[in-house]
């Protein structure tokens, strides 16, 4: 883009929503102006940004005309009949839906790994990733670069902030209820969230898997265009409020070099290793919450299989898992 943009955010006040207006503003995003959209609900909102109050919108479908990119975060539904709208109007939509991860003519971007992928985008969609996948190859790409990624096996723990403010509520009201001695009363999740786990993120497929689960084995595969990548995932929530973890073996196709593994993180953007286990350091995910990096510690040669490392990681689901990475594409059109 030879100006600034006219950008637009749809789902502004959401907790991606309002992430996303708070990278742009850390970020110095250059914008010739800024529309806020969601719900009628909240039309007419004030938010502050840049020193300025701005008053929210309704999304309609004449909400862009004259808007050059929009960030949809407003869920599936809301992208599947608002985005090709916005497309048709000649706005670039950086989605952070599900929506259209899978389609072939809609770029899967994590801009550290693939970001030439975002200049090729015949239907004006770029999608972001699911959160998880994105933290959990952040990791995994320097090491891809050195060794060549053949397998991953990994279990999330994810925070109930991946399910919106009502996860964050109810995790909040059960250990109040526990902690006093009242009934625990369950409506976001189908078990207690309270100082327990539960193994299961989205609805379940015929093959065993969530659908969660399958969206690292999906998403990798494009991501890294290695159709070949196997991937078993298992999905698990836990009762932490921000910040996703996952403990990963992966496998490589050439012999591994532990010295060389840890070196692979050395001046990486949006990574860091985070490993000293006698002293006690690896990443936690209050380490991350918050952050816009991405943390690696735990670090070694896998006992069971051969050429592979264990290790584990620690984003911010919220900021690098969705609004961050939706600005850093952004960046990478306005930059082009």
């Amino acid at each position: 883009m030879n100006q600034a943009p006219h950008v637009a955010i749809v789902g502004a006040t959401g907790a991606v929503g309002v992430e996303i207006l708070s990278c742009l503003e850390s970020r110095n995003f250059p914008m010739a102006s800024l529309k806020l959209l969601a719900s009628a609900r909240s039309a007419g909102k004030q938010i502050a940004f840049r020193g300025q109050m701005l008053t929210v919108e309704e999304l309609t479908e004449d909400s862009f005309k004259g808007v050059d990119i929009a960030l949809f975060s407003a869920g599936g539904s809301i992208s599947q009949k608002f985005a090709p709208i916005a497309a048709a109007a000649n706005c670039v939509v950086i989605d952070n839906s599900s929506a259209f991860r899978q389609d072939p003519d809609v770029p899967l971007v994590v801009p550290e790994i693939n970001p030439e992928a975002a200049y090729n985008h015949p239907r004006n969609i770029i999608a972001n990733p699911n959160c998880t996948t994105i933290i959990t190859l952040m990791a995994l790409f320097p090491l891809h670069q050195k060794f060549g990624l053949k397998t991953i096996i990994a279990s999330s723990y994810q925070a109930v902030s991946g399910s919106g403010q009502h996860g964050i509520t109810e995790l909040e009201s059960q250990v109040r209820a526990v902690v006093d001695g009242h009934p625990v009363v369950r409506n976001v999740y189908p078990h207690q969230i309270a100082f327990n786990l539960i193994p299961q993120i989205d609805s379940f497929t015929d093959t065993g898997y969530t659908k969660e689960e399958l969206k690292m084995l999906n998403e990798g595969r494009k991501i890294l265009s290695l159709p070949e990548l196997k991937v078993t995932c298992t999905c698990v929530r836990v009762p932490v409020y921000r910040s996703h973890s996952i403990s990963v073996t992966a496998q490589f196709e050439k012999p591994l070099d532990l010295d060389l593994a840890r070196q692979a993180y050395t001046d990486k953007p949006g990574v860091a290793l985070m490993d000293n286990p006698a002293e006690g350091i690896w990443p936690t995910p209050l380490d991350s919450t918050n952050g816009d990096t991405c943390y690696v510690g735990r670090m070694r040669k896998d006992l069971a299989i051969d050429n592979a490392l264990s290790l584990w990681v620690v984003g911010d689901q919220v900021r690098k898992g969705a609004a961050l990475n939706a600005v850093q594409i952004a960046e990478l059109l306005v930059n082009k």
